[in-house]
Parts: structure tokens; C-alpha cells; sequence
């Protein structure tokens, strides 16, 4: 018995909170980090508790959907019922707006992956995003080479960098040795 009433009472919450994010109610909300915006319920998911919202009010104007776990609202106010927002008749998705964003997506995923050494140890991974802060750097298989023209060899010390001119040289030698003693790193031998 004592089973059937706790899932009764959670039922029974679960469909307040519902009432309270009805589908096409505009919410004016304010999240536990501190934005502060107008948004219209699309969808309302009580088993995950994340509440689907379409961001603007005004009829045929674009709009973003936001996806916001209900845990982080702050605050919420009632505004007015709307119409069904899933009306597709009035639904419209800038496909242009769509691809461009897919396309700066797959840019950064593929600029992050260039950052990352393939088969070099955590130590050499370390080095490379620490030198990455002051200066351009690339990956070229286990070798990190700097300004495009220094490269930087395992075990990574400023007595395994070599090519460049001497200035860009003795330049990567002591940021690499200043990166070196931030890291706390010792070198392999």
C-alpha cells in the first residue's frame, strides 16, 4: 500500500508541474543562471523534466527552440495561453540558417581534432595546449611544430627543438621551458 501512495502522490506531482508548463503557454522565466527571457511551451517531458520552449512572441517572426531542464528555472510567470505552437501551417525553419550552423559545428569538431596528438602521451598533449595558448601550433604525427617552422620532438625539452630561425628557435626553447615549469613536467630520458 505504502508503494501505491508514493506513486500516487509523484503521479499527482508530476501532473501539477504539467498544468504548470502547459503545451502553448507563454512563460516569462528566469533560470538559476541568471537569464531572464520570454518563451512559449512547445513540449513538456515529465520523466526527464525538460520543457521544450520556443524563444519570441511575435506571429511569423523567427524563433529558437531552447531545451531547458525545469530544475534551472528560478522563477516563472504565467503571461497568456497561445495558440498551438506545433501548428505546422505556421511552423517555418530557415534551412539556410540550419546548414550554416551544421557547417561551423563540423569546422570546430574538425579544428578540435586536429588539436589533439595522435599516439603522444598525455605529458606531450599537456605541452601542446599549453603552447597552443601563446603561440600557433599543429600536430604533424608525434611532432608539435610551432610558427610553422620549429618543431618540437619527444621527449618535448628545449634540447629537442630544432629548425626555424634562430630567433623563432631560442623563442619556442624558452616558452617551452616556462610551459614546462607551469605543468610541473619532468623530462624522459
Amino acid at each position: 500500500m505504502a508503494t501505491d501512495s508514493a506513486a500516487a502522490a509523484a503521479a499527482a506531482a508530476a501532473a501539477a508541474v504539467s498544468d504548470d508548463f502547459a503545451i502553448g503557454c507563454f512563460l516569462s522565466i528566469q533560470t538559476t543562471f541568471g537569464d531572464e527571457f520570454e518563451a512559449q511551451v512547445v513540449a513538456f517531458d515529465a520523466p526527464s523534466n525538460i520543457l521544450v520552449l520556443q524563444e519570441g512572441s511575435k506571429a511569423g517572426s523567427r524563433r529558437n527552440l531552447r531545451l531547458l531542464k525545469a530544475d534551472y528555472i528560478k522563477h516563472f510567470t504565467f503571461l497568456r495561453h497561445g495558440e498551438d505552437p506545433l501548428d505546422l501551417s505556421k511552423c517555418y525553419i530557415d534551412l539556410d540558417t540550419v546548414r550554416a550552423r551544421e557547417q561551423s559545428a563540423l569546422r570546430q569538431a574538425e579544428a578540435g581534432a586536429e588539436r589533439i596528438g595522435v599516439g603522444v602521451t598525455s605529458e606531450a598533449q599537456s605541452i601542446f595546449d599549453a603552447l597552443s595558448k601563446t603561440l600557433p601550433v599543429r600536430w604533424d604525427k608525434s611532432i608539435i611544430v610551432v610558427l610553422n617552422e620549429v618543431r618540437v620532438s619527444s621527449p618535448y625539452v628545449p634540447e629537442s627543438v630544432s629548425g626555424g630561425t634562430s630567433i623563432a628557435n631560442e623563442r619556442v626553447k624558452k616558452v617551452l621551458e616556462l610551459e614546462r615549469k607551469k605543468l610541473q613536467v619532468r623530462p624522459t630520458q
